[in-house]
């Protein structure tokens, strides 16, 4: 999924914008929960702490 962009092997680290995550996040049951944890997220990314990064099978 896109949630690999979050991972960088630079110094600087590319995030997500907040279109962006309301965008992925309007597909989901709970809005809300999504948009916050994704934020919450992107911002430990940002601050140097390890994320965990769920990984979904791809459905055709």
């Amino acid at each position: 999924m896109f949630l690999l962009a979050f991972f960088s092997f630079s110094n600087k680290s590319l995030s997500l914008t907040d279109y962006k995550i309301k965008r992925f996040c309007a597909k989901e049951k709970r809005v809300s929960l999504c948009i916050k944890n994704l934020q919450e997220r992107r911002s430990d990314l940002q601050k140097g702490k390890r994320i965990e990064i769920p990984v979904t099978p791809y459905k055709r």
